[in-house]
Parts: structure tokens; C-alpha cells; sequence
């Protein structure tokens, strides 16, 4: 659904998005994620058409960013992180006024409009006026207008903005019910937001693709390695050294003895999972007893900063 083609956009001598390349297949609702002043916006805004790119190019929905712009934005509901809005109409009026722009049929118009309300929680503010609203209420309009016309492809700048833990759930859960048969980009500085709803994460950084996988695949990319604590109970002297024998495991810690006989370790691996199921293996052929076996993987906020974070003697 979007194919994007070394897309490159400079500000004077500042490059914005540097050779940019990647795919977004319909059914997918990727991540896009990236520290502030990283392209990720600028990106947006040249995939929905605002900007055109000083070269490189992009196809959404089969249609040309450069060549085609009027088609693409027919199809693409784009909600920027501080959505313009006509603040001098009330809620309802301005949802009228965006569903006539896009062509909405009247006898449609009217359930769509009921459908937004529903759905970005604005029923207790439908006859305000847009100016009058919170920051939060404004972002639920901003959503509703991207929303109204039904379109094939989403992009969507920190879409929960100023929204309640409630309504951050429905829209949450409407982006995956969008994304089943659609295609959503989602920018978000939430990354929990990002691990519940999102398919496959991309990562940008300095106007480059720093990654792009599904966050096992990220896990793998960052260099990540899983932790797993394990409590031991054996009169085995060399336990630690048949720990680190067990397949996978690349480091061993002991951490405490623990007054009810048992010992703390911690394991190191790359494969954390396979390792669980070896360290299981080991105490039962070696008839020791377990009280604890749990593993903790790299979060996808580890991963983020160790992909965009630079060392300070770089």
C-alpha cells in the first residue's frame, strides 16, 4: 500500500530525511518511531503530500506522491500532532463541513458523524465550539476528521495526545480493527502503545532508517540479550558451572544465598526462551529444585535509546 524510494527532503544544510526506503503492506499497522528533530514528521508530511521531496519519491495506494498528489490524499487520513482545526464551529458543524469536503454522501453523512462521536468520545461536547475545548477534546476532533471518510490508509502523529486512559483503549483498539484491512502508519513517543497495537516497528534517527522489524526481530537487531533469574536449591557445589554449560547460556551470576537454601543466579542469553526450557532441563538431570525461573527481555524503550542513543565518545 506504501512503497517509499530513497525519499530524501533537506532544509538548507540541514537534512530532514536522508535516502529513506521502506514498505507498509496493507493490513499492517507500523511503527513509526524516532527521537524529536529525527525526520519522522517531515516523513509524514511528504507521504500525505503537504511537502513534496527534493528527490526520491513514494507510491501510496498505487498513486505517486509527486505526480498524483490530489488521488493520494483522496485515500490517506492524516491527523498531524497539532491539527489545524476551524475553531470558530461548533463540533458537529465542523464534522459536517469536513464530511462535505470529502465527498460524503448526505445520507451517510449523518451516521458517520454519529460513528466519530461515538467512537473519539465527544458526545459531551457536540454542540461547543471547537476553540472552547481542551487540548485533549481538540485531539479527539482532530481524530474524528481523520476517521469520518473511512480511508484506506492512516497516518497518524501522536494520535492519543491529551486523551484519558479509557478513550487511549478505544482508539487503540479501533486502530487494530482499522489495521486488519487497512494500512496505518502510528507515530507515538508511547512505546507501550506501540508494543499493543503495532505489527512491525520502524525506526528512525537523524533522517535515517535506524531499523525495522517486529520487535522480536528489533530485539534481535539492538543486540539484545534476555536475562533469566533462576533460584536453586542443591547440595551440588557446581551449580554455577553447569549453569553455564546449559546450551545458550552466556553468562552466570550468582546473586544471593537465600536463608530457605536456596540460590539466586542470573543467566545471560541471546535466545531466552530456548535457555528456559535447557535450565528446566539441567535441574531436573540433576535433581535440584526450583523456586523461581523468569526471564526479562530488553523492553522496547531499551531498545529505542540503544539504537538512537550515541555513545559519548562518539
Amino acid at each position: 500500500m506504501i512503497s517509499v524510494r530513497n525519499l530524501t527532503k533537506a532544509f538548507g544544510r540541514t537534512v530532514a530525511v536522508n535516502n529513506v526506503s521502506f514498505e507498509v503492506r496493507k493490513g499492517e499497522v507500523l511503527g513509526f518511531l524516532g527521537p524529536n528533530g529525527a525526520g519522522k514528521t517531515t516523513t509524514m508530511r511528504m507521504l500525505t503530500c503537504y511537502m513534496m521531496p527534493d528527490s526520491g519519491t513514494a507510491t501510496v495506494a498505487g498513486y505517486d506522491i509527486t505526480e498524483d498528489s490530489l488521488e493520494v490524499r483522496k485515500r490517506v487520513g492524516y491527523l498531524p500532532e497539532n491539527a489545524p482545526l476551524y475553531l470558530d464551529m461548533d463540533v458537529v458543524s465542523y464534522l459536517e463541513f469536513v464530511a462535505d469536503v470529502r465527498g460524503i454522501a448526505p445520507g451517510e453523512k449523518a451516521r458517520r458523524i454519529r460513528r466519530m462521536v461515538e467512537v473519539c468520545g465527544l458526545g459531551d461536547v457536540v454542540g461547543r465550539y471547537v476553540g472552547e475545548l481542551s487540548t485533549g477534546y481538540k485531539q479527539r476532533v482532530g481524530l474524528a476528521q481523520t476517521l469520518i471518510h473511512d480511508p484506506e490508509i492512516l497516518i497518524l502523529d501522536e494520535p492519543t495526545t491529551g486523551l484519558d486512559p479509557s478513550q487511549i483503549s478505544e482508539i487503540r483498539e479501533r486502530i487494530k480493527e482499522i489495521g486488519k484491512e487497512r494500512t496505518v502508519i502510528l507515530s507515538t513517543h508511547i512505546l507501550p502503545e506501540v508494543e499493543a497495537t503495532c505489527s512491525r516497528v520502524l525506526i528512525i534517527n537523524e533522517g535515517e532508517i535506524a531499523a525495522s522489524g517486529t520487535p522480536e526481530e528489533l530485539h534481535s537487531v539492538a543486540g539484545g540479550e534476555d536475562s533469566i533469574y533462576v533460584g536453586i536449591k542443591a547440595e551440588d557445589e557446581t551449580v554455577a558451572d553447569k549453569l553455564g554449560k546449559v546450551p545458550g547460556v552466556i553468562g552466570v551470576k550468582k546473586l544471593a544465598d537465600l536463608d530457605d537454601g536456596y540460590a539466586r543466579y542470573l543467566l545471560k542469553s541471546k535466545d531466552g526462551g530456548r535457555v528456559g526450557e535447557e535450565v528446566f532441563k539441567a535441574a531436573v538431570d540433576n535433581g535440584w529444585m526450583i523456586n523461581e525461573l523468569r526471564r526479562e527481555t530488553l523492553s522496547l524503550e531499551d531498545i529505542f535509546l540503544k539504537l538512537t542513543t550515541k555513545e559519548k565518545s562518539e
